[in-house]
């Protein structure tokens, strides 16, 4: 009986230990990610072809990939200040999703030091929904903006603004709100859980 409840406690923390391992990877993987994101979409602006989906690579994000779907033939004649004003105006969100992925890492380096039931954790989270919340508004907000710019020398009645919401959006808004909730209860538990340790 003793051998196999030292069988069970050797188990849990070599699972432990793993989680904690993956826990680290994936911390060192949205690293990467949010400099990619954001090195990809600036490269798109004076690289079209990254972002076009005829003959490209469809490599491009939410607002990046109206611009280039929409003015992929000349965006390659637009002079430099009107490509670095699209490509601050379309990161704008991506910097909004950045900070949520930036604090996803930190949560990710909390569980890779086996800490699980923190008021530090449930912070981190709560910031990762509020983001995606914030990302979503923010390319409400900034497609109009965008379209202006991008015709903005363009000749009289050709120039635009559009706003687009769709169902991607309300996936994006829902997952959000269910993050805002997982949130709320991991700060419950970090709360019940430091109410046991001071217990023990």
């Amino acid at each position: 009986m003793v051998n196999f409840y030292l069988l069970q406690l050797r188990t849990l923390a070599m699972t432990s230990d793993r989680l904690a391992h993956l826990s680290q990877r994936m911390a060192a993987a949205t690293l990467w990610f949010i400099v990619l994101m954001l090195v990809l979409n600036a490269a798109t602006w004076w690289f079209p072809q990254l972002g076009s989906t005829d003959g490209g690579y469809g490599l491009d994000f939410a607002l990046t990939n109206f611009a280039v779907a929409n003015h992929a033939d000349v965006l390659s004649t637009f002079p430099w200040w009107q490509k670095v004003g699209g490509m601050l105006l379309s990161s704008v969100p991506l910097l909004a999703l950045s900070i949520g992925l930036y604090h996803l890492r930190a949560l990710f380096h909390g569980y890779g030091r086996k800490e699980y039931f923190s008021a530090a954790a449930a912070h981190h989270l709560g910031v990762v929904g509020r983001s995606v919340a914030l990302w979503v508004g923010l390319n409400l907000v900034c497609e109009p903006l965008l379209s202006m710019w991008m015709t903005l020398r363009a000749p009289a009645g050709h120039h635009s603004v559009t706003l687009t919401f769709g169902s991607s959006d309300l996936v994006a808004l829902f997952l959000a709100a269910c993050i805002a909730v997982i949130a709320r209860i991991l700060r419950q538990a970090s709360e019940v859980n430091a109410e046991n340790q001071s217990f023990v």
